[in-house]
């Protein structure tokens, strides 16, 4: 026990041991944070599971069309306490974050009414289900394809939202005001609490029928307030991210005013069905125990983004955020000089995962993007952003988008093999 292990057993030398224990030091009150945080939210889950009254009846199964789902129903009121809302939809059959929003957007929108992007450009999966990056004429069932609008408004210099100029986009056709937490692939800094608050308060005080929505990835249990509780109108997020806690194995969820919520529900399935169907197939245990790990894994997730951050800033890289900045969502960013570098720390994260560690990541063309995407993701679940991963495309600035570990050590590790490695070439 008298070993280090990252010496003893991954051959990491002393040099960057010791450049480890100085960033653990220097993160230490950043971590305390961090573990404030979680114990706010951890009591706040606990304390709705208690009020929801679950109990193991209903960690159960329903089959088929899912009628009186009695778990399910717990799990949903659940998600609307913890979330500030009224009601809330959460769907083991949904696939991912992209597919819940565009059923939002969709169930929320009608012909000739404008979405306005107040936080720029949506990520660029998104973008393309839109409509907003099509070439041609060609029929894709895009929002723009059934006569909705769209415009954006980009945020201020400093990452903030440009409330003056969302001010002045907003015009009589605007029914949706959309805030992309997260910063997708880009270099901004995420959206935080008080920005989400500022601008629900203009909108609001423009036009109280305008539905201010939320894209919530990579974003839930960071803070200590949810989007609906800020007074955003709806929210919506990936089970294979923070709200699962690494359990889920797919699924979504949307939380909001009641409405809201049925209208996406009807638009998930089909109008007149909305929420009334849906069996939960055995996943309820997995849905719950996920939530109530969800503010644990996430500040794992978080310290290890905060690690990263001080100890590549160590080796000479440009990180964002910065390792004590404020934080809204899990994402760490990492700029490297060119394609190599980029794609070799994107390996050494492969290589300390639990699964495919000896699978060597190359730059391929994802569905979706506009140049080649390299990805690390040696999870249990595909995709599950909330499990450690490290992507991004392969384009100038050559940016990686570090992201999840359910266990801080796992990310420790990657990052000093990776800086090791850096070392080694200098």
């Amino acid at each position: 026990m008298n070993q280090d292990p990252f010496k003893s057993m991954y051959g990491i030398s002393d040099t960057v041991v010791d450049m480890a224990k100085e960033a653990m030091t220097t993160v230490s009150s950043v971590f305390e944070r961090i573990d404030r945080i979680k114990e706010y939210n951890q009591l706040r889950v606990l304390q709705a599971f208690r009020n929801a009254r679950f109990a193991e009846a209903h960690l159960g199964a329903t089959t088929g069309y899912g009628y009186d789902d009695m778990g399910r129903e717990k799990i949903e009121e659940m998600y609307a306490e913890l979330f500030g809302a009224e009601a809330a939809y959460v769907r083991i059959q949904v696939t991912c974050g992209t597919q819940i929003l565009v059923a939002c957007l969709f169930g929320i929108l009608k012909p000739g009414e404008e979405m306005l992007a107040a936080s720029g450009r949506p990520y660029d999966t998104l973008a393309s289900a839109l409509g907003v990056e099509k070439k041609d004429d060609t029929f894709t069932g895009s929002l723009l394809d059934y006569g909705m609008k769209y415009n954006e408004v980009q945020l201020k210099d400093d990452g903030s939202p440009d409330l003056d100029a969302i001010r002045a986009a907003i015009k009589p056709e605007t029914k949706v005001v959309f805030l992309q937490k997260s910063k997708g692939y880009t270099s901004r800094r995420c959206l935080r609490a008080e920005d989400i608050k500022a601008v629900v308060d203009l909108v609001k005080g423009i036009r109280e029928d305008i539905i201010v929505f939320v894209d919530n990835c990579y974003g839930e249990f960071v803070e200590t307030q949810e989007p609906c509780a800020l007074g955003a109108d709806l929210c919506a997020g990936s089970l294979i991210k923070n709200a699962g806690g690494g359990i889920c194995p797919s699924g979504a969820y949307v939380a909001g005013k009641k409405e809201l919520v049925e209208r996406v529900a009807e638009r998930v399935t089909a109008p007149g069905l909305g929420s009334h169907v849906g069996p939960s197939l055995g996943f309820n245990r997995q849905i719950a125990q996920g939530l109530f790990l969800a503010p644990h894994v996430v500040s794992e997730a978080m310290k290890g983004a905060v690690f990263a951050a001080k100890m590549l800033e160590m080796a000479g890289c440009r990180c964002e955020p910065r390792f004590d900045d404020p934080r809204g969502d899990i994402v760490q960013s990492v700029a490297f000089p060119d394609e190599k570098q980029m794609v070799n720390f994107c390996k050494n994260v492969q290589s300390c995962s639990p699964v495919d560690s000896f699978v060597s990541p190359e730059p391929w063309d994802m569905p979706g993007y506009d140049a080649q995407v390299v990805m690390a993701a040696g999870a249990f679940v595909q995709g599950a952003s909330i499990e450690f991963s490290a992507d991004g495309p392969v384009k100038p600035p050559y940016l990686v988008y570090m992201q999840g570990g359910l266990v801080f050590e796992q990310v420790k590790l990657a990052v000093m093999q990776a800086v090791s490695g850096m070392l080694e070439k200098t």
